[in-house]
């Protein structure tokens, strides 16, 4: 077994301004995905494949990759708008990704072992990788019906500088029962407000479970990722910005008791940069770790 990082690099940053998978936020120059890189390696992880977009590959591989070729397996997978699968097109007039879920999707072909997937732009703490890399190890086949997760606070995941987006967990014991994708969530006069996936304004409490965007997969996953991801553009596929996001696919296999997902505890710390003021703190809290 190789585990893999597969790692989700191909965001646009609209709200951050700039591509904040090459900014520079260590004190010497390190972006957060060589934190992440770090830990993953050191964790057990032997490779790592990159999903990007084409116009920023040479930035990319030049700022990230290269400079980590020696702790890791160097691979890229490209999240392109036109793939897609056989029979449907793109919408005259769509620019917009397809989400999480399409950015997963892109790496079918060079991703063959278990793997995890992660943000770019988000620090998850060494802990994190730790505890993926022992239940692996615990759960060597594991397949499609199984995966897991590492669930962070949702308190402490907020930006006090603007909303952000979350995929809200509820658990039995250490299973995953639903997630579903929050948007504009935000924090005003100490109460946790986002918009539920009809779009309902709602209270989310401060100890709620999160997704930040760290699944644990087999690569037979893939297969079924197709399946729902085909069925999604059935739906959507005609929607100017509609996202097929992961964490529904996950809550969709576990609700049709087709798949388990356990959530892993962590001691980690995670933080990230979703707007431009958020760098400051984070270039803080990485100097003090």
């Amino acid at each position: 077994m190789k585990p893999t990082l597969l790692v989700l690099a191909a965001g646009m940053g609209s709200r951050y301004g700039g591509l904040k998978q090459l900014d520079p936020m260590g004190p010497n120059g390190e972006t957060l995905l060589d934190y992440s890189i770090h830990d993953a390696a050191k964790a057990g992880f032997k490779k790592v494949v990159f999903v990007i977009r084409r116009d920023f590959a040479d930035a990319f591989k030049a700022n990230v990759g290269n400079r980590n070729m020696d702790k890791l397996e160097v691979e890229y997978a490209f999240q392109e708008l036109t793939d897609l699968p056989s029979g449907f097109s793109v919408p005259e007039g769509r620019v917009k990704p397809w989400g999480t879920a399409h950015a997963i999707r892109a790496a079918r072909q060079v991703v063959s072992d278990p793997f995890v997937a992660i943000n770019a732009d988000d620090y998850y703490g060494s802990d994190a990788y730790q505890r993926v890399i022992d239940y692996l190890a615990a759960n060597p086949a594991i397949d499609a019906s199984q995966c897991a997760m590492v669930g962070y606070p949702i308190v402490n995941t907020l930006s006090p500088h603007g909303s952000v987006n979350r995929g809200v967990c509820r658990l039995d014991g250490e299973l995953l029962q639903t997630v579903e994708e929050h948007t504009g969530i935000a924090e005003r006069a100490g109460v946790i407000r986002g918009a539920n996936l009809t779009g309902a304004d709602v209270v989310i409490p401060h100890d709620a479970l999160v997704s930040m965007n760290f699944w644990v997969f087999a690569p037979s996953f893939f297969d079924v990722l197709e399946a729902h991801f085909t069925a999604f553009l059935k739906e959507h596929g005609s929607e100017m910005k509609s996202e097929c996001y992961i964490p529904t696919v996950v809550d969709d296999l576990i609700q049709r008791g087709e798949a388990q997902c356990v959530v892993l505890p962590t001691s980690g710390e995670w933080f990230g940069v979703t707007y431009p003021e958020d760098k400051p703190a984070v270039q803080k809290r990485l100097a003090q770790l």
